[in-house]
């Protein structure tokens, strides 16, 4: 009850901005995001090899599944879901009144914005200036009398203003004063987008394994608070992204896209349902199958759960990770279908791995069959190369939560209409779009 009553008023405290701006951004607009290992990010690390790359990208899929899982056990623990890394995917926003350019991690996993701000009580080692609010003319704290500071478990009273707490996974900690504030995006068309009175986290104590020139994190999940629900029906509800190929040296950046930019409609376009569960910010499916060729491997229900949807789709993991015995099957069928010289993984992470040599990699195409939609995986989706010469499925087992993870998704044009429940996939080259 207290997430739909937060869900209640946030509509109320936002409906008359949402108005205003459903006429503003009637056409949509698109965002670009940057994953943290290209070239482009402000985190690439120059003196990291390819390979190094994509090993800790895999080590950061296994604890960021581990940290999603014991959200979804023991919520009070774990109120937020993105563990504390710098995460996957960035974008570059600004706060305030004049403008205050920063980077926040884009996240599908994740319910809030929030940044660190000034004064810091104990913040992370941000190499970046840190948000001032004092400076800004459009800051707001929201006061302790306000409905949605009373309606939620994360929200409490520090003398006249309301505070939000967030505990993660890994120990990790955000606490602050909740506020409004401007939000701009800078789109790709060149023009700025601009949403006043966004509610968002000013961070006075952020502790933990975040650091770097990330300053907080930007929501895209399906809570309340998220940046997703607080632009609502200027967006209607519509938002899509098209992920570039990972891993590569090369500057093309992903596009997160809103609104009427978000429509996913072209050729080859399968849509299947976005399953809601109550209190949960993921995005949930219903995964039926995988098909190796001719052999099917089902995947049945070996969700924990009695609520349907046995599957997230996640933008911030890079491996798909599969139930032991789903996974197990997958990769019997796939070794079968190989005919390539069966190695080891050098970091001992993923466990079917061959000999390639060839830049055309001979592997099938693993069709994953959701409801309504099959999406055809090609071997970018589902094989990385760890070692010169070697590759590796890029699917894993976990014993704690099915994700689709993000390599699964390159190349393809990714949208949720959340007025419909829909989930759309159209091929798409990403590095072109």
């Amino acid at each position: 009850m207290a997430s739909y009553s937060l869900f209640i008023s946030l509509v109320l405290f936002c409906l008359n901005n949402l108005i205003s701006l459903s006429k503003a951004h009637n056409n949509g607009f698109s965002v670009e995001i940057i994953h943290r290992d290209s070239i482009s990010s402000p985190l690439y690390r120059a003196t990291e090899t390819e390979f190094e790359r994509v090993v800790n990208a895999v080590r950061r899929s296994i604890n960021r599944a581990n940290h999603l899982g014991q959200s979804l056990v023991s919520p009070n623990t774990a109120e937020a879901t993105v563990e504390g890394y710098e995460g996957e995917f960035l974008m570059s926003y600004s706060v305030g009144t004049p403008p205050f350019q920063l980077y926040g991690i884009v996240d599908t996993g994740s319910d809030i914005i929030w940044l660190q701000c000034e004064p810091c009580e104990e913040c992370y080692n941000q190499t970046t200036p840190i948000f001032d609010p004092s400076k800004s003319k459009t800051y707001k704290t929201l006061p302790c009398t306000s409905t949605t500071c009373k309606s939620a478990r994360r929200f409490s009273c520090s003398g006249e203003k309301c505070q939000y707490s967030i505990n993660y996974g890994d120990g990790s900690h955000s606490q602050g004063d909740l506020s409004v504030e401007t939000l701009t995006l800078g789109s790709t068309s060149g023009s700025s987008v601009q949403f006043p009175k966004t509610l968002l986290g000013c961070g006075h104590s952020n502790t933990g394994t975040f650091h770097g020139k990330a300053s907080g994190i930007v929501g895209l999940g399906g809570g309340p608070m998220s940046l997703i629900t607080q632009l609502g029906s200027s967006i209607a509800g519509k938002f899509s992204y098209c992920l570039a190929p990972l891993f590569t040296e090369s500057k093309s950046s992903s596009k997160l896209n809103f609104g009427d930019a978000a429509v996913v409609s072209g050729a080859g376009t399968v849509s299947t349902p976005i399953l809601p569960q109550e209190g949960k910010i993921f995005y949930f499916l219903n995964l039926e199958a995988f098909s190796v060729g001719n052999k099917r491997i089902e995947f049945g229900s070996s969700n924990s759960s009695n609520e349907e949807g046995n599957i997230i789709i996640d933008s911030g993991t890079t491996l798909t990770l599969l139930p032991d015995d789903v996974y197990s099957n997958l990769e019997s069928a796939v070794a079968d279908a190989v005919k390539l010289e069966r190695v080891e993984d050098p970091s001992n992470l993923l466990s079917l791995c061959f000999q390639s040599t060839s830049n055309e990699l001979d592997v099938p195409i693993i069709t994953a069959h959701f409801s309504g939609a099959d999406v055809k995986l090609n071997p970018i989706n589902t094989f990385v190369e760890v070692a010169d010469g070697i590759v590796c499925l890029a699917f894993r087992s976990s014993d704690t939560l099915a994700i689709f993870g993000n390599l699964a998704q390159q190349n393809l044009l990714v949208g949720y209409d959340l007025k419909k429940n829909i989930l759309s996939f159209e091929p798409t080259d990403c590095s072109k779009k």
